[in-house]
């Protein structure tokens, strides 16, 4: 039998024994179940407890790299989880010394939401590969390469790998168009390679890719380098792991996967068929099937202890929506988290039909953290606050900030009525800058040192608190027992899931008594002495259990009425502006809310007095909480 050759696809003779002779050009795989995978599939909730059972075993699997730190990880575990994501790192590495280990760098944006000053990023970069990082794969949300430039430098001068990233978006189902294109991408890539990068990534973080599109770029960049290339794309439209093999066929180098539990949804392609289906061929990876169903094995007996995190309201597993909307997984589940916050997820459509606009308002930007909360979070609240279309009433600090230029080179130029409304009394002024942004910013490190002097023992203490002031303090708090660990951020145990899972059984099965009206059931519940209102639905109904808390007190009407500030998004206090006594005028701000991690400046709407501040840095508080008193003046 003739087979037909695909691209640079050969068929060989099939052996499925563990030590089969290699294969010619074997592809190489990277993991990213510990890193990505539960990224995608549980909010970045994964625990290093839960990791450390299969380290080893992943370890021993023959990967090229195993990706185990950075994006969101580090945000994630001191905020949510009470861990020290540098000890993550350290720990992660003791059991894992063979495979290269991998993280995602934002670049200049370094792990958090804006551009750093220069010696915070080289500071981050170097304790990174103190700890163990072997492979930085550097992206920039806008794809302006200057913002490479520091971290670059400290990962050359350490001889660990760069690779450099190409963040693919799109703003039509498919490759094409003016905008985002083949010439586009082909572009991108030889600014990389003449930038010296050891290794080129396409960037897929919203599972956009076709099949044929990755086949003809992956054809087209093999014509001029021979740099290796690496595919990183999500599942969430269902063309993943298509996606996969046709760059294979096509002759790409790396591609990346989860092992099976962590897989598919929002996350990404399974390893195990890629395994399999490239037996018998010129590109078998190599790999033993049965030592990563060993792995997948062991992953599903902590499963449930995430499963409450997945926030899928559709039994599918693919979403075409995607490729109409663009958005990546993370950004959806934070815009469906804020409104949900708000009570206001019937304004989703009207959410979905602005995207695109501000999007193109704000540059024609990729999609990507953070830029991708930057139109996210900017959409909704134009959704919930604007009097009219296009009035950008309520301004995050990070639109400011992109509209001046501190994030790089828009792809388009920003709409000149909104950079206007932006930069209108911006601190660092009302003309945009074109200049690499880390070349303006003020060093920030011997600040942090003074500031939190006594309470960061250690570089990596400082660092920490560099990238996250407000959630570091409270984290460091916490590490060295200056205060409590709260209940929700300590790790869930099987037995407390396997209690929850019991009391819903009972629930669902009639031997709780309801108490409740409407749809669902609506019960009170005990456990463990405290009592919680828990509302089940039908299963065949559209929405899933409800756990309600105690709201905080709100703001009466003759508050409000005085000029006091009320939140008007949930969210936490980062910082509060003013004291007891100060007077105010109309636009002063004073309160900064994070809310879905950017910046919202409250702002004072009477002149008067300063009578009361009832919120202090690292509250979290509800919509319609009241912040602080004004009293007008005469």
């Amino acid at each position: 039998m003739t087979f037909d050759k695909h691209g640079v696809l050969e068929m060989a003779q099939l052996n499925f024994d563990k030590d089969r002779p290699k294969a010619e050009n074997p592809i190489k795989i990277n993991d990213v179940s510990l890193r990505d995978g539960h990224q995608s599939l549980f909010a970045t909730r994964g625990r290093t407890e839960d990791m450390l059972p299969v380290a080893e075993m992943i370890d021993d699997a023959g990967y090229n790299a195993v990706e185990t730190w950075g994006g969101a990880t580090f945000d994630t575990m001191h905020r949510f989880l009470g861990e020290d994501p540098w000890e993550r790192l350290r720990v992660l590495k003791k059991h894992m010394p063979k495979t290269p280990f991998s993280m995602l760098l934002r670049g200049q944006n370094v792990v958090g939401y804006r551009n750093y000053a220069d010696d915070v990023v080289k500071a981050f970069v170097q304790r990174s590969i103190d700890n163990g990082m072997d492979i930085f794969r550097c992206f920039d949300a806008l794809n302006d390469f200057r913002n490479f430039e520091t971290a670059a430098k400290v990962i050359k001068d350490n001889k660990k790998h760069l690779q450099g990233v190409v963040c693919y978006t799109l703003n039509q189902p498919r490759l094409g168009g003016e905008v985002y294109n083949m010439e586009y991408y082909i572009n991108k890539v030889k600014d990389l390679i003449e930038f010296g990068v050891d290794s080129v990534c396409i960037k897929d973080m919203a599972g956009l890719v076709a099949p044929y599109d990755i086949y003809n770029l992956v054809r087209e960049i093999k014509k001029f380098t021979d740099t290796p290339i690496n595919l990183h794309t999500h599942f969430t439209s269902g063309m993943g792991d298509l996606a996969i093999f046709k760059a294979i066929e096509a002759g790409v180098d790396i591609v990346d996967t989860c092992i099976g539990p962590y897989a598919y949804r929002t996350s990404h392609a399974a390893v195990e068929p890629l395994i399999m289906s490239l037996l018998g061929t010129n590109r078998d990876s190599g790999m033993d099937i049965n030592k990563i169903n060993a792995i997948a094995e062991e992953m599903e007996k902590y499963i449930p202890k995430y499963k409450h995190l997945d926030n899928n309201p559709k039994y599918a597993t693919t979403d075409i929506n995607v490729l109409l909307h663009q958005t990546p997984g993370g950004m959806l589940s934070n815009l469906v988290n804020q409104l949900k916050a708000m009570d206001a997820l019937d304004k989703l459509p009207e959410v979905f039909r602005l995207l695109p606009k501000v999007r193109k308002q704000l540059g024609n930007i990729p999609l990507v953290t953070p830029t991708s909360q930057i139109v996210g979070v900017q959409t909704v609240n134009n959704v919930l606050f604007d009097s009219y279309e296009g009035e950008y009433a309520q301004i995050t600090k990070e639109v400011k900030d992109l509209c001046y230029g501190l994030y790089g080179k828009t792809t388009h130029p920003i709409d000149p009525e909104v950079q206007k409304k932006a930069l209108k009394d911006y601190p660092r002024g009302e003309q945009p800058i074109t200049e690499r942004p880390g070349s303006i910013l003020e060093p920030e490190m011997e600040g942090v040192k003074e500031e939190f002097g006594d309470l960061a023992k250690d570089i990596d203490d400082e660092v920490l608190c560099a990238l996250y002031p407000v959630t570091g303090k409270r984290f460091l708090k916490w590490k060295y027992g200056m205060e409590e660990v709260p209940a929700d951020v300590k790790a869930k145990t099987m037995a407390e899931v396997e209690k929850e899972q019991e009391l819903i059984r009972k629930a669902l099965s009639g031997e709780l008594t309801s108490k409740g009206k409407g749809t669902g059931r609506e019960l009170e519940v005990t456990v463990d002495g405290e009592t919680f209102t828990v509302e089940i639905n039908d299963p065949n109904g559209p929405a899933a259990p409800q756990f309600k808390g105690r709201k905080k007190k709100e703001a009466s009407a003759d508050e409000a009425a005085t000029g006091s500030v009320v939140a008007p998004i949930p969210g936490m206090i980062v910082e509060c502006k003013v004291k007891v006594g100060d007077e105010v005028k109309v636009g002063d701000t004073l309160v900064v809310l994070e809310a879905m991690k950017m910046m919202n400046n409250l702002d004072a709407k009477a002149e008067g007095i300063v009578k009361e501040i009832k919120c202090d840095s690292g509250d979290s508080v509800a919509k319609g909480d009241l912040l602080l008193v004004v009293e007008p003046k005469a």
